[in-house]
């Protein structure tokens, strides 16, 4: 692999045809890193028939050049607390499900992860691996195990750690997307200015969508109503929407029947319940809204199906103890002020704006109703994609490869500058990025720092589809049973699977580097109980029988 990419680096490095006779005294450009760097011999320790034990590997990685004295250097200066199991997998694994087995299968040589990292790169390494005059048969096998464990794992990371983050953002380790057979590129993607939409509205300003070939504008919408009539009307080509929205309309509820497919998650969290200000030191629990008239951006939104699902294990009745009201997000803190609302569950960064502006507090993150769940999407319709279906996998891959990018907290102050502009959020940047770190004030004198506060996971679970359905069934939003009967004990897969593209999502999740999951399915923990997606309909009579509604 490196002596092919010799005569390929000669035009940066000079002609080394003639060095070839003393290959095995230079060090080779190496095509993952660029630079020069140990021997011919560099990836032969991924080989299969290398030795599993490191202390049987450790010859085989001296003769390859993979042990050094600078690695003794690089193990002693390292801190271990920087070099985590998830930072360690991503940068040294780098996507490839057989390199992270191999980080693995290292560590658990060293006795688990953790000593790993005390052996390879903490305060223990002088002991591992400085001291070489250890002669007896357990200390000499222990120094040579975190030897090879810490020379590999160094090494893994050293050769990937330059580009990880110029591969996540330009990809040139990618081969370059195909742009020939887009049927279109001109496009208008419609958005409701939330930070729930970061991955769309980022992708104008830092690249994705031109990387990909398209000449994408993003259209600021006032409300989902809104969204959801330029859809059915054909005015835009994508859009971002609440995760309820593509079952919603697929299914007739709210609208007219129109098919929209859910083709990848843009955000997990990022809500919360704020309250107005009058009502500081009154709020303990659900049961305290009794009477209240709250704020949601949408009936079919996770926002309306979280706020009931909390009231309700307050023995508060969402249609007759409260007054659920839609309410545009940008509207939002006005009418807390006005009188208008007394709280509301929305999307950030109206949340913490209304902390800035001394208008409210925030009482509860969503993520603590459910670590993980769901908020928006990113769709398309029926129609437009069977038009359309090599720019629409472009336009979710350079959407999926932005979120991977959103997920990357060291990226977060960038995009929050970069989406806070008129165009888009149209926010005092202090907001947005107190949303996006996850670093803010409640309102109520404490300052919280909860990193995972939004975070960007483009990957559908069924999972998720099933308990949005399960809480439209629940609920019937329409009063109508209109939703009982399209969504029977026997048809929640069949929803989901229909509208919700998750294996194309994993496929080009794939496809940019990222490590989707193989399952569909996952047991879903919220708050107040744990959702079986495999008995959605048993979920919704437990919760009627517990709670009466």
């Amino acid at each position: 692999m490196v002596i092919s990419s010799v005569t390929e680096a000669t035009g940066k490095w000079g002609n080394l045809d003639s060095q070839r006779g003393n290959l095995s005294e230079l060090d080779l450009w190496c095509m993952i890193c660029g630079d020069f760097h140990m021997t011919a011999d560099h990836w032969k320790f991924m080989a299969e028939d290398m030795p599993k034990d490191p202390v049987d590997m450790i010859e085989d990685l001296t003769k390859m050049g993979i042990y050094k004295p600078d690695t003794f250097k690089m193990a002693d200066a390292v801190n271990a607390a920087d070099i985590r199991k998830a930072l360690l997998l991503k940068v040294a694994g780098k996507g490839d499900p057989k390199r992270e087995q191999l980080v693995l299968e290292l560590a658990k040589q060293a006795g688990g992860i953790e000593n790993a990292f005390a052996a390879a790169f903490g305060p223990k390494a002088g002991e591992f691996f400085g001291d070489v005059r250890h002669y007896n048969s357990f200390s000499r096998r222990r120094f040579l195990k975190n030897l090879a464990v810490g020379a590999a794992l160094v090494t893994l990371a050293n050769c990937t750690s330059k580009q990880q983050t110029q591969d996540l953002k330009t990809g040139e380790n990618q081969p370059p997307p195909n742009v020939d057979s887009l049927e279109k590129t001109d496009l208008k993607i419609g958005f409701i200015p939330i930070t729930c939409a970061t991955p769309i509205i980022m992708s104008e300003p830092l690249g994705f969508y031109s990387k990909y070939g398209f000449n994408a504008k993003v259209v600021k919408m006032p409300s989902w109503g809104a969204v959801r009539d330029s859809a059915i009307a054909g005015e835009l080509d994508a859009y971002h929407m609440l995760a309820p929205m593509p079952i919603a309309m697929t299914l007739g509820l709210g609208s007219a029947t129109f098919g929209v497919k859910l083709a990848s998650i843009e955000n997990i969290n990022g809500q919360a319940i704020t309250v107005a200000n009058k009502y500081k030191g009154k709020i303990n629990g659900p049961a305290d809204f009794k009477g209240f008239t709250i704020g949601v951006p949408f009936p079919y939104s996770m926002h309306n199906l979280l706020m009931r699902y909390y009231l309700a294990t307050g023995g508060v009745d969402p249609d007759k103890d409260v007054k659920i009201r839609p309410v545009p997000p940008p509207d939002s803190i006005a009418q807390l002020v006005a009188g208008d609302i007394d709280a509301y569950l929305m999307p950030d960064p109206f949340n913490q704006r209304a902390v800035y502006e001394e208008a409210g507090f925030i009482h509860k993150l969503t993520k603590e109703l459910w670590e993980g769940h769901p908020c928006c999407a990113f769709a398309a319709s029926d129609a437009w994609i069977e038009e359309n279906p090599n720019t629409f996998r472009s336009l979710n891959k350079a959407i999926i490869e932005a979120a991977g990018y959103a997920r990357n907290p060291a990226n977060r102050p960038e995009i929050a500058k970069a989406i806070s502009e008129r165009a888009f959020l149209n926010q005092p940047v202090e907001v947005v990025e107190a949303v996006l770190t996850g670093n803010f004030d409640d309102g109520q004198g404490n300052t919280k720092a909860v990193p995972d506060r939004i975070d960007f996971d483009p990957y559908p679970w069924q999972s998720f589809a099933n308990w949005i359905s399960s809480q439209l069934v629940r609920w019937d939003l329409q009063g109508d049973g209109k939703v009982k009967s399209a969504i029977t004990s026997e048809k929640y897969d069949e929803v989901g699977k229909e509208i919700f593209l998750t294996d194309l999502a994993r496929e080009l999740a794939q496809e940019v580097g990222q490590t989707p999951p193989t399952e569909i399915y996952r047991t879903e923990t919220l708050e107040f109980d744990t959702f079986d997606p495999a008995k959605p309909q048993e979920y919704v009579d437990e919760q009627i029988k517990k709670y009466g509604f």
